[in-house]
């Protein structure tokens, strides 16, 4: 899991978003609850921002320079899915730099 720690090479910012208490996002609190401390101690710099709002879809966003942003939807996934679209996204900025 060493890409964990080269997010905050590859991202300008971080935002999960996602609902307090649907079923939906319940993988996407609990990958929080895990895995958040680990992430922040990594990359303390990076801003990694959690934005709750009821009803919404769980989503993952990663800001790169330039100002382009991706996104994946997290309904659905399991912890390490989200896990895995995180490391993607990773890749994706790591790509952007050329």
């Amino acid at each position: 899991m060493a890409w964990r720690g080269q997010l905050s090479k590859n991202l300008k910012e971080l935002r999960i978003l996602l609902c307090q208490s649907s079923p939906s996002s319940s993988s996407t609190r609990t990958f929080i609850e895990k895995n958040y401390k680990d992430l922040k101690t990594l990359n303390p710099k990076l801003p990694i921002l959690i934005r709750e709002c009821n009803g919404i879809e769980p989503q993952l966003w990663a800001r790169y320079d330039f100002g382009v942003e991706r996104g994946v939807r997290l309904e659905g996934l399991s912890e390490a899915q989200i896990s895995k679209a995180l490391e993607e996204l990773g890749k994706v900025g790591a790509s952007l730099k050329g």
